[in-house]
């Protein structure tokens, strides 16, 4: 029994030798897994909270396109890249609002919309679509050298036959008929790769268009 009290002795003299040496490293690891933990959780949370009041801003959005009620949702849109900028509700939100406010003649506030979206939206995708439906609108507006600066950089594949196709249009409204045929060929190049029935049809517009200014095929 003493020959244990005694082995015992040691390892706890042992213990208390390591503990002053290395427990303050080891208090301080621990308490900070534990900030890290709850962070993290409370990080999810925000994330979270966010994504919820966002949704709830866009579901507003979407119920004024339903009354065509276009003041509620540009203030809705507004208040939605004001506070939830970082969503792709945020996103949604702008494209949807200006499409509301094209359809009520106040392209100025259309602008706004998409070239926010068309510079800070977060899917990729819905800034390619922000940066087709703003090239369309400068086109419309007769500002044709903008409207080129919209649809300079490459877009998803999805989108490349619709920026080819109006980059042809814009050229085409300032004269230039060789470099508008060119566009409007990559256009029908890239639909022909599909058999789908919307870009069967597109292609089908595309052509008249090449064969009215003598490029097609």
């Amino acid at each position: 029994m003493a020959a244990f009290d005694l082995e015992e002795q040691e390892q706890l003299s042992q213990i208390k030798g390591w503990w002053e040496q290395y427990g303050k490293l080891v208090t301080g690891a621990a308490v900070a897994a534990a900030l890290v933990s709850v962070g993290w959780q409370g990080w999810n949370w925000h994330q979270g909270k966010q994504t919820a009041e966002a949704a709830a801003l866009y579901a507003v959005v979407q119920q004024a396109a339903a009354s065509k009620n276009a003041q509620q949702a540009k203030e809705t849109a507004g208040l939605l890249i004001e506070g939830y900028g970082g969503t792709v509700y945020a996103d949604l939100g702008a494209l949807l609002a200006a499409k509301i406010q094209i359809d009520a003649g106040d392209s100025k506030n259309a602008r706004a919309q998409l070239g926010w979206a068309a510079e800070n939206a977060r899917d990729p995708l819905l800034k390619d679509l922000a940066r087709l439906r703003l090239a369309a609108l400068l086109l419309d507006e007769k500002s044709y050298d903008e409207a080129l600066a919209r649809l300079q950089a490459t877009p998803d594949d999805s989108l490349v036959a619709r920026f080819a196709d109006l980059r042809g249009d814009v050229l085409f409204a300032q004269g230039k008929t060789d470099e508008a045929r060119k566009a409007y060929q990559v256009a029908v190049d890239d639909l022909t790769k599909t058999s789908r029935a919307e870009a069967v049809a597109l292609r089908e517009i595309v052509q008249a268009k090449l064969d009215v200014i003598g490029g097609g095929q």
